[in-house]
């Protein structure tokens, strides 16, 4: 059974998920992992989730406020032990919740056009593609989406 815990950016789980995270990004994203990676810190990150399977920390991800009716979707991660089995479906929707509680009905996201997993992700779950958005706006290999309610 899997536990999503909401919890903040100093939770240790969260920390060493996203370090896999940014091994994994650093290969996919090749020459361009430097760029995108100066806007993955945590400092501006308030609001975590963490799924855990048998106590075990298996996936993450973040909201991080980007305007008064929008939240940025940051950090999702499954490990690759604990993929296609639904927690990335169930992380989402718990980050989609929290936006909720916090009076936003807008999230958005950017992701690499190689993320296939990821974009079939986000389309699945109702995401809409976008023109990119802030840093990414002229990047080739950067795709954009949104989700309102």
């Amino acid at each position: 059974m899997i536990q999503l815990k909401r919890t903040n950016p100093s939770n240790q789980d969260f920390i060493q998920l996203i370090a896999l995270l940014d091994k994994e990004l650093e290969i996919t994203d090749g020459d361009m992992h430097s760029f995108y990676n100066q806007y993955n810190g945590t400092q501006n990150i308030k609001y975590v989730v963490v799924a855990y399977k048998n106590e075990t920390a298996v996936a993450c991800g973040a909201i991080k406020r980007y305007d008064d009716e929008t939240m940025e979707i940051k950090r999702v991660f499954v490990h690759s032990d604990y993929r296609r089995q639904g927690i990335s479906k169930l992380l989402l929707a718990e980050l989609e919740d929290w936006a909720k509680t916090l009076n936003i009905n807008r999230c958005i996201l950017e992701t690499g056009n190689l993320q296939v997993e990821a974009i079939n992700l986000y389309s699945k779950n109702g995401y809409q593609k976008i023109p990119n958005f802030g840093q990414y706006e002229n990047l080739d290999g950067s795709l954009c989406f949104e989700k309102v309610w």
